[in-house]
C-alpha cells in the first residue's frame, strides 16, 4: 500500500511518499519546497495570507502527486508556526 506524509513547518512544506512493505517503508518520492508559512507569526501571530497562499498552493500540488501515486493513506502536520497562529 502507499502512502503519504506532508509536514507543514515554519519555513517549508514537505512531502513524502512511501511504499509500504513487510520490511518497513520503501520511500518513492521525497519533495521540499521553501512556503515561508511562519513569515511574521512571531510578531503578529496571524498567519500571513500571502503565506498561506503559498502553502496551500504546494499542498495542493503534493495531494496531485498523491493522486498520481495512488496514496492510500495521507497525513499532513503543522509545526510550529502552525501552532503558534491565532488564525490557524
Amino acid at each position: 500500500m502507499r502512502v503519504a506524509a506532508i509536514d507543514v513547518g515554519t519555513n517549508s512544506t514537505r512531502l513524502l511518499v512511501a511504499e509500504e512493505q513487510s520490511t518497513g517503508a520503501r520511500p518513492i518520492d521525497r519533495r521540499m519546497v521553501i512556503t515561508r508559512l511562519g513569515q511574521g507569526v512571531d510578531e503578529t501571530r496571524v498567519l500571513a495570507p500571502e503565506a498561506l497562499e503559498r502553502t496551500f498552493r504546494v499542498i495542493a500540488d503534493y495531494a496531485a502527486a498523491c493522486g498520481e501515486y495512488g496514496v492510500k493513506r495521507l497525513r499532513v502536520t503543522g509545526t510550529s508556526a502552525v501552532r503558534d497562529a491565532r488564525n490557524r
